[in-house]
């Protein structure tokens, strides 16, 4: 037998949960042909990974890679981690299916400019990520407020039923088109206005196609078991599996709150499908929030429209400079971004080690200085909560980045290391990974990231160097052809 790659003397943890082994694990063509403990074949690449973990390649399950990754298909930041596939379109808001009028609102901003936004399909956006070839699989949620952008003069109020017929036909077209469901954003004020019902009558788009609703809730404050409750009602109206997205309980007063949150989930789960994805930090990032404006922790703006020279100062700094409140500084520095330290340590922890939680980084890509989430959030769980902290053994911690996330988002074929699946894996150190990005300096690779093959070709190195670029669009047929 002759194959392309062989890896031997790995301990492979094969992304399901069950224990690691040792073995020798072939790749010919895009694919895993053989694991055995030791196989006789002949190899063109030999890797002897002597003392190393061979894994599935990592499914960052929420990002906002949407243009990025076209634009800049090396995409270093995902692929150094270990990352083999992204999920786009997150939090409502998506490039694919876009079509932008005089201005980018608020949060769409975050994914580009005006002009990156030229993808008013799935079609479309499928076509430019084959001809980017990125270094990563991509595949796409589409966003609610990217439907309210594209069919309302004002985002600012409830969509008329002639509306929401309209995002339902754009949304019936991208799923068929390939799209893996529908995101929203509800806590941000483009898409607060929209109430339950209009994105029930969305939902209810879902289940013929076999599609998906995440969410990023209405409230992760003080209301968040009414959001939750809301999220779960809207996944029974549409008869459609549920994903919260970076589970948290926000703000000091309501720290400790996951104990009531997870409680409340572990109720539903024997109702209906539904899970939730984390990113491993107890500080959040988006956009200066008027709302989100306090002075129970800090606020560290990333960057500022009419003013950029403040870029990694606090708010209070800001405010104190100005002399003026921290509302009122918030208000001249808009449009702006801001990092968070609005959640407690041990919340973060329980979310992590719930069994349906699965990883997510939500980093912002264009962010001058991005929350390190978006460079260090796979590694930071192998290294410091998996190996340091011994939160969960590292079989948990990958199948919680591997197998569990494939099986949620329907990504068949991806996210195990098993004969027949596709070669996206990562061979990686389990004494050294770690993350290396911080928040003051937060563009660094991670460490102990030896290699990483996406659909079987050899992508990243232990120089930290990308080497190969092999990533496709996964359309939701195709897992559904993958499956039969």
């Amino acid at each position: 037998m002759k194959v392309d790659w062989l890896f031997r003397n790995v301990t492979v943890v094969d992304g399901s949960g069950g224990a690691e082994y040792r073995a020798d694990v072939a790749v010919s063509g895009e694919r895993i042909v053989a694991i055995a403990p030791a196989l006789e074949v002949e190899a063109g690449q030999v890797i002897d990974g002597e003392g190393r973990v061979l894994a599935p390649g990592f499914i960052d399950v929420h990002t906002h890679d949407d243009i990025n990754v076209i634009r800049i298909p090396e995409y270093l930041p995902k692929i150094s981690q270990g990352v083999t596939t992204v999920i786009v379109g997150n939090c409502g808001i998506s490039a694919a299916c876009a079509t932008i009028g005089d201005a980018v609102p608020d949060p769409m901003n975050l994914l580009g400019e005006k002009p990156q936004f030229i993808y008013p399909s799935v079609d479309a956006y499928a076509r430019a990520v084959e001809k980017a070839r990125p270094a990563i699989n991509v595949g796409t949620l589409i966003g609610h407020t990217t439907l309210r952008n594209n069919h309302m003069d004002s985002l600012y109020r409830a969509a008329t039923e002639g509306e929401i017929a309209a995002m339902r036909e754009q949304l019936s077209a991208a799923l068929q088109q390939g799209a893996l469901g529908l995101s929203t954003g509800l806590a941000y004020a483009s898409a607060n206005c929209a109430p339950t019902e209009e994105v029930m009558a969305l939902a209810e788009t879902l289940a013929a196609e076999n599609g998906i609703y995440t969410t990023h809730l209405r409230s992760e404050f003080a209301p968040i078991l009414d959001a939750l409750d809301e999220a779960f009602r809207i996944g029974r109206h549409g008869r459609v599996p549920v994903v919260v997205s970076h589970h948290k309980c926000a703000g000091a007063k309501n720290w400790g709150r996951t104990k009531e949150t997870l409680a409340f989930f572990d109720k539903m789960r024997r109702q209906q499908e539904i899970a939730c994805d984390c990113y491993p930090y107890s500080a959040s990032s988006s956009t200066l929030d008027m709302k989100q404006i306090t002075d129970e922790f800090d606020i560290v703006i990333t960057w500022s429209e009419p003013h950029p020279e403040v870029a990694g100062q606090t708010l209070a700094q800001i405010a104190d400079g100005w002399r003026m409140s921290l509302h009122e500084a918030g208000r001249r520095l808009m449009p702006a971004g801001a990092i968070y330290y609005n959640m407690d340590e041990q919340d973060v922890r329980r979310v992590l080690r719930y069994p349906v939680t699965m990883i997510g980084s939500d980093g912002l890509p264009n962010d001058p200085m991005p929350h390190p989430r978006l460079w260090g959030a796979f590694p930071r769980v192998l290294g410091h909560y998996c190996r340091e902290e011994r939160l969960f053994p590292l079989t948990q911690a990958i199948h919680k980045m591997t197998g569990l996330s494939a099986a949620r988002f329907q990504l068949p074929r991806r996210g195990l290391v098993k004969v027949g699946y596709y070669a996206d894996l990562v061979l990686f150190d389990p004494l050294t990974v770690k993350d290396v990005a911080s928040f003051a300096d937060p563009k660094r690779p991670a460490a102990g990231i030896e290699a990483v093959m996406v659909n079987g070709v050899m992508s990243y190195d232990g120089n930290q160097q990308i080497i190969g670029r092999a990533g496709r669009f996964l359309r939701r047929q195709d897992t559904i052809k993958e499956q039969v």
